[in-house]
This record gives structure tokens, C-alpha cells and sequence, in this order.
């Protein structure tokens, strides 16, 4: 009886759900069922009562019952490190909270089906994933932990928070303790684990080697060529023939040299300049032609795409390219003549341009200048082309200021940079300063790109012509206000009146934080709170730079979307029609999933880097400062090498905390101590594991009172009484 009331409970709500805008009497489910006993009848009476009180059906009127409509939300999950989560959801102004019993499957990054089942105060909820849209991954890197017939490979990513049974079948050679590349193909509905094969091993924990290759395999990118590519690349013509040259504009007699930082192998931008007799200035940007070498279709472009865009590691550049190709015949080396693809334009010492050219192009550099070699010269040295390199930086400069008072953002990070040693241990961090010949480079490549984007769009036939756009949207109010709320308690303020007053305010926060402790902390709560770029078809204008037309052409040798902006803006000029829309907003997509990718892979090999680097400075005290609070601890940033780490809530022994998420802050329940974002503290590393990538600090206490504090607690502290507020997480 119990199963036949199920069924007609299932029944009752199929109806409904078919007709989710109509209100219906049993009399009329009835019908609907074909059923005519008295006694079905009254049992569909009983069933629409049990259907209320759970709140799946409502009554609209005496009698008369309509389905409750559930709304689902369409987000990306955030998985903590707790093992809960967050759905983000791009409607709604705060996150989804998803405790880890209600994600059901779901991994960090799927993109999933959200149901609210509570709502909590001051808007925020409590969800339940309803269904798994599209994996974000199914790659994993991990060490294996054997069993007698069956094997788990215990993740690398904190994230990830189960580990991964494979059957002895799937091991393909792997054994205990060793890394692996697992693929994930199945989780079924009753396992407890997802199921599994290893696709490859990789070799012992902790070395250098592995751990790099272990990086790149947990985001599927690739670190060698495939022979069939390999020989494809080593087959190109390799000398410029005259046939070639007859077809492009000859500017090898025209001063042109390179600015690269003094590592680089590959050089794929050139600048040329030359005085006019009108006393203006042409100035070439000359770009490798990658796409006379790569063409549509081969395998070779094939692979170019797939990979579309070079990985920069800590201690080494995985190309889109093979070397043949990214380090010869397209690195526009000095002293050899190159095929280019180039913008060429009129212009003054203001920087105001008056013509402006696009072509193809053969070009010869008369010299390699590295960054340090030329900003010596913009600082008064001697040295070749200083002539001409101090003109450059006058109209960069001007370029930039111009480009400023647009409203452009200054966002200038600081980058993290390791020496290594032979076996690629760090063996000193230092960061990345841009000078003035960073930026002189920087803004002529800007002012190539957004040319070509707008030359492209107004002034070439057809019109509504397919292009390839880098857009940056305007961030979202609310994200804006969280970081506005952030920054008021360190006594900054943001304008949020109107597009003009955000940018200026934004602009005036990041100079005035520079030299304080919080700089980089603010710095990267403001870059979370703009909006990401993205390649597509749909030009939306670049909201960072201030531009209303962007695109990537001046990087084909390290980006797939330069490629494509080379081929089509050639397309344009042969006055051909304009290719599929469609097909180009799929390479786009995956160009920009590719980037992040990317960008994952390079921010986790610098995080392993770090690890392997702090770990050799154990009970040394640094001083840092507090980058984020969450209810597990609090994340601290050591001011001299950039180094982040946890302090986990339960290692701070002086005081029962919990975690105030309106103050941003951890507070002793006791002393009410309190520790927020942007606070100096002192710590030392209590423990590594650069595998993980995890550093976990303790605290070092700043005085002898402190020390008593703690000593006359340590018998009393694990008594303390929970905090009476019930705070729910918050995600770093």
C-alpha cells in the first residue's frame, strides 16, 4: 500500500507539473488519472492535503491546488577549503552557500543547477545543487595509496575533497606512493567515490620534475610536442625567398630594434622609427607573421589551437609553438631579415596620430636591446639608438598620460620572481619592477592593438564583420561595494556615484596605497572585484584600459586569438567576405578558457615555488600582514618575499576566536583581541607541503604579557564556550 501511495503521490505531481499555471480539484486529477472509485478518490483528497503540508503544491482556492514552482539558479562552484562551497551565481548579489552534503558531486568550477532551500538574513542563502551542468575538469594529479585488488589517488588539489578509487585494472603500471594524472569517468549514483583511471605516471612526490609535470597534468596542458607536429614544424621552409618579399611592404632599411626582458628567447614585437620630412615620425609595430607559417587546417595550427596560448612557468615556458617556429623563423632575432605583420603610423611628439598602414611586411632588426639596456639609457646613458629610444619613451609617456585622463585603471601588480638553482630550487625570491622601459613597450603594443581593432571595425568593408575582440566589462555594483566596504576600514574611500567618479577613486586608492602594508592585499581585493577579460566576438569595448575597441594582435607567437586577428584583419584587406561568426566565438571561448587555465597552472607553479623556498626558514620569525579571514584562520602575506600562509583558528592557543564576518575579522571570545585584514603580525612557517602547495604559520605573540596570557589559558582555552553567534563561512 505504502509503494502504490508513492506512486500516486509521483502521479498527482506529474499533473500539476504539466500544467504548472492551472489550479486543479481532485475531481479533476481524477479525470485526468481515469480513475472512477469513491475510494481513489478520497485517497487523491488525502494526497493533495500531504502534497501542501510539504509545501510542493499550493492552494489557490477552496479545493483548488497548483504546483510550487522551484527556482533554479545557473552558477559555478566554489569549493572551500573545508569542503563546502559556494555556488556564484551572476544574478543574485550574494553567493549561495553549499554545505558539502548538498553538493551532490559537484567539483570545484562545475557549473551546476542551484535550488535555494533557506533563506538567512541580510540576503544571503543556503542552497543544494540539483544538477551537474558541465564538468570544469576531469584530470586530477595525485599519489597513489595501493590497497590489495584497488588503489585511491589521494589529490593534490585542496579543493578537491575525495579522493578517487581506481580498480587494479585502471593503474596502467602505476604503484603505491608514486604521482599520477587520474581521469575521472564516472560517479555513480550510490558510490561514495568517483571512479577513475591513471592516464599517467609521473614519478616520485617531490621532485622538482615531477611536481612541475604534475602542475600542467592537473590542468591538462600539455609539455611536449607529438612527433607528427614536431616533424611538421622541422619541415617548414626555413629562408625567405623572393616571391615572399615582392608581396610585402620592404622596410629592412629602416631603424628597428627589439625591447625584451633579458631571459627571452622569443621575440615577436619590433619597433621601427624614422624622421619625415614633414618633421613627424613614422613608427612601425612590427609583429612576427605567425600566421604566413601556420595555416588553417594543418595539424599544426590544429595544435596551436588546442593549446592556444604559451604557459609561463616559474622556471620554464611550455609554447604554443615549437621551438623552430616561437624561437627561429617567427623570433624576430637581431640581425635577420623576418616576415611581419604591421601597424605603421604618422604621428608627433604629442603622440597624436595622423596616418596610419596595416599590412604585411619583411623587416630587419639592427639590435637587441633587453629592458635593463634600455632604461639605462632613458636614465642618461650612452648607448646605440639612444636617440631614438628617448623619443620613443617621450610619445610613450604621453601615450600613457592621455590614456589615463580616458580614464584608464593603473593596475601595476607585483610579480613574484624566483632564482633557481640547477636541480630548480628557488634559492632567492625577487619581484618584478616595471620601469620605463617596460611601459614604453607596453604602450605602443596597446596603441597597435587598439588600433587594429578600430581600423578593422569602422573603416574595412563589410560592415557587421566577424572580429575578434579582447573586452573587459564594467565591474558589478555589488562587487564594487564590497570592496568599497573593505577599503573604509582602512581608511580609503571609493566614489561610486557615477562611471567617471569609480575610476577616478579606484585610481587614487591604488597610489595611495603604495609603500603601505596592505598595498598588495588591496590590489588584488580590486582586480577580484573588476570583471574578467574575455575574447569574443561581441565587441563591448575594454572597461580597464578605456578603450571602446581592443583586440590581441601583437603576441601570435604566445596567443591563438593574435593568430586569428592576423588572418582575418588579411582577409579584410583582400576585401573578402566575412567568415562565421559562430565558429569564431567557439575558438574564442576556448581561447579564453585556455587562458585561465593557463593563469591557474602559472599561479600554482609560484605557489610551489614559494612553498619549496619558505620551508628551508622554519621558527624565522616575519613580519606580514593579514591578506584574508576566514572561519577556519587567518591568511598573512610576508611583507619581504611575498610568501602567503595559514594560521588555522584552532593553532591560536591564547583565546577561544571565532569569526566576525562584518568586521572581516577573528576576535578572542575572552579578550576580545581582534584580528582583521590588513593588520601587521608577526609568524614563523610551522609546517610545509609544497605537494599541496600549503604553508601553515603559527603566531608569534608580541610580548611577554601575551605569553603569560597564553600559558595561563592552555588549561582553560579548549573549555571556552562556543560563541553564541552561529557565522557561516566566508570564502577567502
Amino acid at each position: 500500500m505504502e509503494k502504490h501511495k508513492n506512486s500516486l503521490l509521483i502521479k498527482i505531481l506529474q499533473i500539476l507539473g504539466s500544467y504548472p499555471n492551472k489550479s486543479f480539484n481532485y475531481k479533476q486529477i481524477a479525470a485526468k488519472l481515469e480513475f472512477n472509485s469513491e475510494e481513489l478518490r478520497k485517497q487523491i483528497q488525502k494526497d493533495l492535503q500531504t502534497l501542501e503540508r510539504q509545501k510542493k503544491i499550493k492552494q489557490t482556492s477552496r479545493g483548488k491546488f497548483k504546483i510550487v514552482q522551484k527556482t533554479l539558479y545557473i552558477g559555478v562552484i566554489d569549493i572551500l577549503n573545508s569542503g563546502n562551497g559556494f555556488a556564484i551565481v551572476d544574478e543574485l548579489e550574494n553567493d549561495i552557500y553549499i554545505p558539502n552534503h548538498r553538493l551532490n558531486k559537484a567539483l570545484h568550477g562545475d557549473m551546476v543547477e542551484v535550488e535555494i532551500i533557506k533563506r538567512k538574513r541580510n540576503k544571503k542563502f543556503e542552497g543544494e545543487v540539483i544538477r551537474i551542468l558541465e564538468r570544469a575538469k576531469t584530470h586530477f594529479t595525485g599519489i597513489v595509496k595501493m590497497f590489495r585488488n584497488y588503489a585511491f589517488i589521494d589529490p593534490d588539489d585542496i579543493k578537491m575533497y575525495k579522493e578517487i578509487f581506481v580498480s587494479k585494472d585502471n593503474l596502467n603500471g602505476a604503484k603505491d606512493g608514486e604521482k599520477v594524472v587520474v581521469e575521472i569517468f564516472d560517479w555513480p549514483e550510490k558510490v561514495g567515490s568517483p571512479i577513475g583511471k591513471v592516464i599517467k605516471v609521473l614519478g616520485q612526490p617531490g621532485d622538482h620534475e615531477v611536481e612541475i609535470h604534475a602542475i600542467l597534468g592537473e590542468y591538462d596542458l600539455p609539455y611536449e610536442f607529438d612527433p607528427e607536429v614536431q616533424a611538421f614544424a622541422d619541415n617548414l621552409p626555413k629562408k625567405i625567398t623572393s616571391k615572399d618579399i615582392k608581396k610585402r611592404r620592404d622596410m629592412r632599411h629602416i631603424t628597428t630594434f627589439t625591447i625584451d626582458p633579458v631571459d627571452a628567447k622569443d621575440f615577436d614585437d619590433a619597433l621601427s622609427i624614422r624622421k619625415l620630412d614633414n618633421g613627424r615620425y613614422e613608427i612601425g609595430i612590427h609583429i612576427a607573421d605567425v600566421s604566413h607559417y601556420v595555416k588553417p587546417g594543418t595539424i599544426l595550427d590544429k595544435e596551436a589551437f588546442s593549446r592556444a596560448t604559451s604557459v609561463y612557468l616559474v622556471d620554464r615556458v611550455v609554447p604554443m609553438l615549437p621551438e623552430v617556429l616561437s624561437n627561429e623563423l617567427c623570433s624576430l632575432r637581431p640581425y635577420e631579415d623576418k616576415l611581419t605583420f604591421s601597424a605603421v603610423f604618422e604621428m608627433d611628439e604629442t603622440g597624436k596620430v595622423y596616418k596610419e598602414w596595416y599590412g604585411r611586411t619583411v623587416t630587419h632588426s639592427d639590435r637587441r636591446f633587453t629592458y635593463e639596456e634600455a632604461q639605462e639609457i632613458i636614465e642618461g646613458a650612452n648607448g646605440e639608438f639612444k636617440d631614438d629610444i628617448l623619443l620613443l619613451d617621450k610619445i610613450a609617456k604621453r601615450l600613457r598620460e592621455q590614456r589615463f585622463k580616458n580614464g584608464a585603471i593603473s593596475f601595476e601588480r607585483t610579480e613574484v620572481r624566483f632564482k633557481v638553482d640547477d636541480k630548480g630550487n628557488p634559492v632567492e625570491v625577487y619581484f618584478k619592477e616595471g620601469k620605463d622601459s617596460n611601459k614604453l613597450i607596453e604602450e605602443f603594443m596597446l596603441l597597435a592593438n587598439r588600433k587594429v581593432a578600430e581600423f578593422v571595425t569602422k573603416r574595412l568593408p563589410p560592415k557587421n564583420k566577424t572580429f575578434v575582440y579582447r573586452v573587459h566589462d564594467d565591474p558589478a555594483p555589488e562587487k564594487l561595494q564590497n570592496l568599497n566596504a573593505i577599503v573604509q576600514k582602512f581608511g580609503y574611500k571609493l566614489n561610486l556615484k557615477s562611471r567617471k567618479s569609480i575610476i577616478k577613486s579606484i585610481n587614487k586608492l591604488l597610489q595611495d596605497i603604495q609603500d603601505k602594508p596592505e598595498k598588495n592585499m588591496i590590489e588584488t581585493l580590486t582586480i577580484r572585484s573588476m570583471s574578467k577579460a574575455i575574447y569574443t566576438t561581441e565587441n563591448r569595448g575594454h572597461y580597464g584600459l578605456a578603450f571602446d575597441y581592443y583586440t590581441h594582435f601583437t603576441s601570435p607567437i604566445r596567443r591563438y586569438p593574435d593568430v586569428m586577428v592576423h588572418r582575418l584583419l588579411q582577409n579584410y584587406l583582400n576585401r573578402k567576405q566575412s567568415p562565421d561568426k559562430d565558429e569564431y566565438e567557439k575558438k574564442c571561448v576556448h581561447s579564453t578558457n585556455m587562458e585561465i587555465q593557463a593563469t591557474s597552472a602559472e599561479r600554482d607553479s609560484i605557489k610551489y615555488m614559494q612553498t619549496k623556498y619558505i620551508e628551508h626558514y622554519k621558527d624565522v620569525p616575519f613580519e606580514g600582514v593579514i591578506t584574508g579571514v576566514t572561519e577556519w584562520g587567518i591568511y598573512v602575506e610576508l611583507t619581504a618575499n611575498k610568501v602567503e600562509g595559514l594560521v588555522r583558528r584552532t593553532e591560536m592557543r591564547d583565546d577561544y576566536y571565532y569569526y566576525d564576518e562584518d568586521e572581516y575579522a577573528m576576535i578572542g571570545e575572552i579578550t576580545g583581541k581582534k584580528y582583521q585584514l590588513g593588520d601587521m603580525v608577526t609568524v614563523k612557517v610551522k609546517s610545509t607541503n609544497p605537494e599541496k602547495k600549503q604553508i601553515d604559520f603559527e603566531m608569534i605573540y608580541d610580548s611577554v604579557e601575551d605569553l603569560k596570557n597564553i600559558n595561563m589559558k592552555n588549561n582553560t582555552v579548549s573549555k571556552l564556550p562556543k560563541p553564541k553567534r552561529n557565522f557561516r563561512n566566508k570564502k577567502k
